[in-house]
């Protein structure tokens, strides 16, 4: 239980501290630059690495000039590649070299030499050979030695070339159903960066629109299910699905307002909890509001409103129990023991037993009925954590062990929450 606890925290610190992680990952990206690890399909690549710091800060200039110089360290290393008769190795270090956009001035001359030189020793059908085994075993794109890539090297040097036209084709056809089965698979980004490859190759292919309206679907239920979770108070889970959509495609306009009312509904949560005094609550809330939305309206006005809350109650701390307090006390557990005999235990946001009974435990922390109340909701909270986690559904399990350890230690004999 105390591990699962540490990876939950682990998930929220990334959302609450990105610049002390954008700084390591630039750090790391310079020393992998230096060492001549200019990319790797473990992430540990400069290239990743920039890459990485980048989708964290997207304004950091220094990490765009790290991403040119691996890209200008790659026709360094593309250079001796050639030299040394390393064609693959060569093709792959100019690829990385175009996607990291180094002007063609520097990176064609070594293109034609590379050419000049492949087309004196290696026949095409040599090349043509290589890129039906590499098809054969599924590598259809990726890496130089793909049968794309290689394909598309028989074109290069004779780009009339019937055999390799068939095999291109062929291989894009292997890639939309590779895509088809990603989208099956609920893996819509990825299925979606296939189709763009496709696309990019060859606009016209036969399969190509088919396949992009089965992407277009996909893409509309995810935003209904987005929309759903808004509805319902589950900004979180809403903003797991406009992720996907804006992984997809980056400018939808229907994602791009989610991405902003995702941090609105943050930021009134954030609100509501200040209200009742949840102060740490409400400074997490706002945080991942920022994360999502930095610019969003609601951002600022959360914030004046937490201001003003703690204000409130350094005015209320040391106050008598007036009958008016006393007569909130009372509404407060009526209005939780209402919500918990309805089953709303942690939702709706802001009307839940569990909300009702935490701004309770502001006035009274000590009174035997909020103790008592706290007692009968703790298990609940407990549950809730054990089948949230059990469908892996991390930030719903947060708010549950945010609750329990709260009403753990509001319980008489509480223990603090999950062991």
């Amino acid at each position: 239980m105390l591990i699962v606890l540490l990876l939950v925290r682990e998930v929220v610190s990334g959302w609450l501290w990105p610049e002390t992680r954008s700084e390591q990952l630039r750090a790391d990206a310079a020393l992998a630059l230096g060492q001549g690890r200019l990319t790797s399909a473990d992430g540990r690549g400069a290239r990743e690495l920039y890459e990485a710091a980048l989708a964290l800060d997207p304004d950091r200039a220094d990490a765009r000039a790290g991403l040119m110089r691996v890209g200008q360290a790659a026709v360094a290393q593309a250079r001796v590649a050639l030299g040394r008769g390393r064609y693959a190795e060569a093709h792959r270090l100019l690829t990385l070299a175009r996607e990291l956009a180094v002007p063609r001035a520097v990176v064609d001359p070594v293109a034609a030499a590379l050419r000049e030189q492949e087309a004196g020793v290696a026949s095409v059908e040599r090349l043509l050979a290589q890129a039906a085994a590499a098809r054969a075993r599924g590598h259809l794109d990726g890496g130089s030695d793909s049968a794309l890539a290689l394909y598309q090297r028989v074109m290069a040097l004779e780009p009339g070339h019937v055999g390799a036209l068939e095999g291109r084709e062929d291989t894009l056809a292997d890639l939309v159903q590779k895509a088809r089965a990603r989208l099956e698979a609920g893996q819509v980004a990825s299925a979606a960066a296939v189709l763009q490859r496709v696309e990019q190759t060859d606009p016209g292919h036969v399969d190509l629109p088919a396949a992009k309206e089965h992407l277009a679907s996909m893409l509309d239920e995810r935003r209904r299910m987005a929309a759903r979770h808004l509805q319902r108070g589950r900004p979180e889970r809403a903003w797991i699905e406009y992720r996907v959509v804006l992984d997809a495609q980056p400018d939808d306009p229907e994602a791009l307002r989610g991405q902003v009312a995702v941090a609105d509904a943050l930021a009134q949560r954030s609100q509501r909890l200040a209200a009742d005094f949840r102060f740490g609550e409400a400074e997490s809330a706002l945080a991942v509001a920022r994360s999502i939305a930095p610019d969003a309206t609601a951002i600022a006005a959360a914030q004046d409103h937490l201001a003003r809350a703690r204000q409130s109650q350094r005015r209320l701390q040391g106050a008598p129990m007036t009958p008016a307090r006393q007569k909130r006390l009372v509404a407060l557990l009526q209005q939780a023991a209402a919500a918990e005999a309805r089953g709303q235990l942690l939702l709706p946001v802001g009307d839940s037993a569990f909300d009702r009974l935490r701004a309770a435990q502001e006035i009274a922390p000590r009174d035997p009925r909020v103790r008592r109340a706290a007692a009968r909701l703790a298990p609940a909270a407990r549950r809730c954590f054990d089948r949230e986690l059990r469908g892996n559904r991390v930030l719903a399990a947060r708010e549950c062990v945010d609750a329990w350890q709260a009403l753990e230690g509001a319980s008489p004999g509480g223990g603090g929450g999950p062991p």
